[in-house]
């Protein structure tokens, strides 16, 4: 596995074309993108305002009812630092909202994770990974060692 550098935040008019999948969930139309994806509504650390964001699920366990995502653009995006300032959130898959406690997943953990979702989604892993500033030769090892070193967060369900 080889650094490639973590990618630029969004602006402008990128910034906007990733934030269009809110408006979706805003219209109930959050189930066209299935379970792998969520929308976080989540507090801001400065600001104290609901804030949101669209994420993909990279796991997910039934059983716990618990949802797996990772920061993209590394731990200094603000949904990210914002979960560390704030873990209670609520987040909303298809059209099911849910209040949950976010988890912030050691390095073992998120190696598991990255090597479970590429044994299931081979291409986007690779894809996930590049872009996330990994470059991975598709081996178990490579994508274990990509996410001891991305920042994954563990949605919990609060009771």
């Amino acid at each position: 596995m080889e650094e490639t550098g973590r990618p630029e935040r969004p602006s402008g008019p990128l910034r906007a074309l990733y934030r269009l999948p809110i408006h979706l969930y805003r219209w109930n139309l959050g189930w066209l993108l299935g379970g792998r994806f969520l929308m976080l509504s989540h507090i801001g650390r400065k600001s104290g305002l609901v804030r949101r964001v669209v994420v993909e699920v990279v796991d997910r366990d039934a059983a716990q009812g618990t949802y797996t995502v990772c920061s993209g653009f590394g731990p200094e995006s603000d949904w990210y630092r914002n979960l560390l300032a704030e873990p209670k959130a609520v987040i909303q898959v298809g059209n099911k909202h849910m209040k949950v406690t976010a988890h912030v997943l050691d390095a073992e953990a998120g190696a598991d994770t990255m090597a479970r979702y590429a044994r299931r989604h081979p291409r986007a892993a690779r894809t996930l990974a590049g872009f996330m500033g990994f470059r991975v030769d598709g081996s178990e090892a490579d994508f274990r060692e990509a996410g001891r070193r991305l920042p994954f967060i563990r949605f919990e369900p609060r009771r």
